[in-house]
C-alpha cells in the first residue's frame, strides 16, 4: 500500500495534534474497522472516568484489529474519533495517544464531540479506514 500525507502550509499545523490534513492511498484491500472503546478482551472497560486510558487502549485495540487484518496502524489512511462532550474539553489524552501511535505520516483524523456513546462509560470510540495491497 502507498500511502502519502499531504499538509498543506494554507491549513493549519495538524501534524501537532497527530494527524494530517489530507491522505492519499492506493492498494487493493480496503479494511474498515468499527469503532473501538476502552474494553479488554474480557469486555471490562480500561480506565473507567480516565480518558488518557481510554485513548491509549482504544488505540491499542485497534492495533490489534489491524494486525488481525493484515495491516499495521501506517497503513490507516483515516480516523474518526468520537468524545463525549463530558470529556472534550482537554483533548491533549487524545493528541497525546495519536502521537504516541502514529509518529510517522498519520492518518486524517476527524474528532467529533457526542452527547453518549454505546455505554455512559465510555468516554472515547475510534473507528479508522485503512488500505492494504
Amino acid at each position: 500500500m502507498t500511502k502519502h500525507a499531504i499538509n498543506p502550509g494554507e491549513l493549519f499545523d495538524s501534524l501537532q495534534y497527530g494527524f494530517s490534513q489530507i491522505v492519499v492511498s492506493q492498494g487493493s484491500r480496503i479494511v474498515s474497522i468499527s469503532g473501538q472503546v476502552a474494553w479488554d478482551e474480557h469486555g471490562q472497560i480500561v480506565g473507567p472516568g480516565d480518558l488518557r486510558r481510554q485513548t491509549f487502549r482504544a488505540l491499542e485495540n485497534l492495533e490489534t484489529a489491524m494486525r488481525a487484518a493484515g495491516g499495521t496502524l501506517g497503513d490507516i489512511a483515516s480516523l474518526r474519533i468520537y468524545i463525549v462532550q463530558a470529556a472534550i474539553d482537554d483533548t491533549r489524552p487524545v493528541r497525546d495517544g495519536l502521537l504516541a501511535f502514529f509518529p510517522d505520516n498519520p492518518p486524517a483524523t476527524t474528532w467529533i464531540g457526542v452527547p453518549g456513546l454505546a455505554r455512559p462509560e465510555f468516554l472515547i470510540e475510534i473507528e479508522a479506514f485503512a488500505v492494504l495491497d
